[in-house]
């Protein structure tokens, strides 16, 4: 049973049907106030249309019977018009059939609010979509045509709490294409469940289209665009991570160091470096990484805090370079590459703020 199936449920199912529709006792009224218990009625209702349309060849006069014998019954109760009907039974279709229900898990992990979980431990599918809002859902069936595609926004949703604005970007960019497709040496690094984990952060590649670059950025000018749009960015690289500083001093044995960016993954508890790369991916970039990590996990990283993480973003790759460069390295680091928008006129560059401003502007927002 699911566990926000309420008891009405199977006083309706006794019931049956009646006058050509499902009669609705006064629990439902209660009921359809929580988004949960909705959707599981919802689900309930798209059972039966398609059960009683298949079983009796009722056509679509039978929807429209039904959304008036529910109005009647009950004028204050929104969600019955014929139109949502159709979306019902087209919602239940779309997660009922063999494919949805065989495809739950997409990878040995899954993402279930906070935690992981093995296959075994998934809930069921009517139970994850009722977790999300009806809007939600129609857009998953609106913008995307496998159920196990849709499965892996639903989960990303109820993990992170995202708003229908949040979840069409993440969809338009492709996420779902994207999370855990780095190349990286977690496995080799990093003990069980950590390297899952750590694997899952990273996305390739990453998505900096909120950003008007010329194409002869350099990387000065891509970390000002991304910390200029701070927001923007925590969102592309996801849930857990806090802004630490950017262009970060170490000194090793009297020599400065800088790290392009320094963030702290609350999740994993651990400090993550960035180093961004304007060019396509060089072998030595990995030994500067691993370097990098090694210097912040001897002088910033403390005994409460994991391993620390580095991910190289580059232009581009070759992954083959890529393993052959992580094989041997004893530091955990993914490497992914970015994409941009580079359509920015150069008459234009002028209206764009100055470094200074950017620095004042993000020194405002950390006071």
């Amino acid at each position: 049973m699911l566990p926000c199936r309420i008891a009405a449920w199977a006083t309706l199912k006794s019931q049956g049907l009646v006058g050509g529709t499902i009669w609705l006792g006064p629990q439902i009224k209660a009921a359809v106030a929580i988004n949960c218990a909705m959707l599981e009625l919802y689900w309930f209702l798209g059972e039966q249309i398609i059960e009683r349309q298949e079983t009796a060849k009722w056509g679509d006069g039978f929807l429209k019977q039904m959304s008036k014998d529910l109005i009647s019954q009950f004028p204050e109760i929104k969600g019955f018009s014929h139109r949502n009907l159709k979306s019902i039974r087209q919602w239940y279709r779309f997660w009922a059939s063999e494919q949805a229900i065989g495809k739950q898990a997409v990878a040995p992990f899954a993402p279930i609010g906070k935690q992981v979980v093995s296959q075994t431990e998934l809930p069921n599918t009517p139970q994850l979509v009722s977790q999300i809002p009806w809007g939600h859902n129609i857009l998953l069936m609106q913008r995307l045509d496998d159920p196990a595609d849709a499965l892996f926004y639903v989960q990303k949703t109820i993990e992170n709490n995202w708003s229908r604005a949040v979840l069409t970007h993440q969809i338009e960019s492709g996420l779902h294409l994207r999370e855990g497709k780095a190349i990286d040496n977690f496995e080799a690094t990093l003990p069980q469940p950590e390297s899952d984990l750590a694997q899952q952060l990273l996305r390739d590649p990453y998505n900096f289209d909120f950003l008007t670059l010329t194409e002869r950025h350099n990387e000065r000018e891509l970390e000002d665009g991304l910390l200029e749009h701070l927001t923007k960015f925590l969102l592309e690289l996801g849930a857990g991570f806090a802004f630490v500083s950017r262009q970060y001093k170490i000194n090793v044995d009297g020599d400065d160091y800088s790290i392009d960016l320094l963030f702290y993954h609350l999740q994993l508890h651990c400090y993550v470096v960035i180093d961004l790369k304007v060019v396509k991916f060089q072998p030595e970039f990995a030994g500067k990484m691993n370097f990098y990590i090694s210097a912040v996990d001897s002088q910033i990283r403390t005994e409460a805090d994991g391993p620390t993480l580095g991910i190289l973003i580059c232009k581009s790759k070759s992954d083959i370079k890529v393993e052959y460069s992580l094989r041997d390295l004893t530091k955990p680091i993914g490497v992914s590459e970015y994409q941009i928008t580079e359509h920015l006129p150069a008459d234009l560059q002028t209206s764009l703020p100055t470094i200074e401003q950017i620095e004042a502007e993000f020194g405002n927002a950390n006071d």
